[in-house]
């Protein structure tokens, strides 16, 4: 009876299904001599890990661009749609301007037209598009002494929606903001906004100009001041999230989609983000990114993925691996995986064994 027993316990090892979290290196890697694989597997190395470095990108672009510019004088620009207060004073009698018991003459609220001008009365139309509030002020007083020698002009600007920018997210204070001169920059329009939202994780400053848009990580904003570039009237800019992310998987310290922390992520520090490889279950042999591509990024020549499926294999066991897993960058959407060691399986195999025993004991005592 007793041997019995331990007979349909070691029958019923191989039979079941073990219980294991994570696939092994040999079912994964399995199809990569078939002809017919629907993946690629790509072992990396020192060897190949520069060429493969320059493979094409997939996900959200990570190789974020930024404008540069240069400080401007510190005066505004006169632009369509802001608006002009105009006084001009002339202390002759008869003055065509001004009336006997009045020496001045206010024009106040004048828009700067489409095209570019404001009306002034003995002058038509003038136009101040593009300068100073200084410069166009001189314009205007050149043109009126031809007519009234004695007059002076003063002019003050206010900013329109051409002369101011848009804080639109991300901030305490969101709003539009006139710009009071040309070296208004993009750290005092955040500050002007109440600064950055704490609850932002990892957030990115987006500039729309025209018809681009520039992103840049908000620690390179603030550890360079190159980066801090003067802005110029309807610029729009956002403080956003970062929503890049890629999925942990199989025999790690994590199982879940984990966020971008920098902008760059290599493999090896992804290993460290989700707290490396379990002691007890995974293989260091079998370190594993899986990747998508789309079909224009296929190549025939080696240059790029020959399938749109590719498996990135890493043996963290030796130097030669180690070095390529730390060049090695993550992409966006990317799937790390840690496959299981064979002594896991093994040690499963064992365990039901040594409970069989346990089982024949009992009924041998029973």
């Amino acid at each position: 009876m007793k041997w019995a027993v331990v007979g349909l316990a070691l029958i019923a090892v191989p039979a079941c299904s073990l219980p294991r979290g994570a696939a092994l290196t040999s079912e994964i890697v399995k199809e990569e001599q078939s002809e017919t694989s629907a993946f690629q597997v790509v072992r990396v190395g020192r060897a190949n890990a520069a060429a493969v470095a320059h493979w094409p990108g997939t996900g959200t672009n990570t190789q974020y661009r930024w404008p540069t510019g240069t400080r401007g004088p510190k005066s505004a620009v006169i632009r369509a749609g802001d608006k002009v207060d105009l006084a001009i004073w002339d202390n002759q009698e008869n003055s065509l301007l001004t009336q006997a018991d009045v020496k001045s003459v206010t024009m106040p609220g004048l828009t700067v037209s489409p095209t570019g001008t404001i009306f002034v009365p003995y002058l038509d139309e003038v136009v101040i598009n593009g300068q100073t509030p200084a410069q166009a002020r001189r314009e205007i007083q050149n043109r009126i002494t031809s007519i009234v020698p004695s007059a002076q002009v003063q002019l003050e600007l206010t900013p329109g929606p051409n002369n101011a920018v848009d804080l639109v997210s991300g901030v305490a204070k969101p709003g539009s903001f006139p710009m009071a001169d040309r070296n208004f920059n993009i750290l005092s329009l955040i500050a002007q906004g109440g600064g950055i939202a704490p609850s932002l994780r990892h957030p990115l400053v987006q500039l729309q100009r025209g018809g681009s848009t520039y992103t840049i990580r908000s620690e390179r904003l603030f550890a360079d001041a190159s980066h801090n570039i003067t802005l110029r009237g309807g610029d729009n800019v956002m403080v956003l999230e970062d929503q890049r992310y890629f999925t942990a998987f199989g025999a790690t310290g994590s199982e879940q989609l984990i966020r971008f922390e920098q902008e760059d992520v290599t493999a090896l520090e992804a290993l460290s983000i989700i707290g490396g490889l379990s002691d007890s279950r995974a293989n260091p042999k079998g370190v594993l990114v899986l990747r998508d591509y789309g079909q224009k990024a296929l190549r025939a020549d080696g240059s790029g993925p020959s399938k749109p499926q590719v498996i990135f294999a890493f043996d963290l066991t030796s130097a030669d691996g180690l070095f390529a897993a730390r060049k090695f960058q993550i992409q966006p959407k990317d799937t790390v995986l840690a496959t299981e060691s064979t002594v896991t399986s093994v040690r499963t195999i064992l365990g039901l064994v040594g409970s069989a025993f346990g089982v024949v004991s009992n009924v041998q005592n029973y």
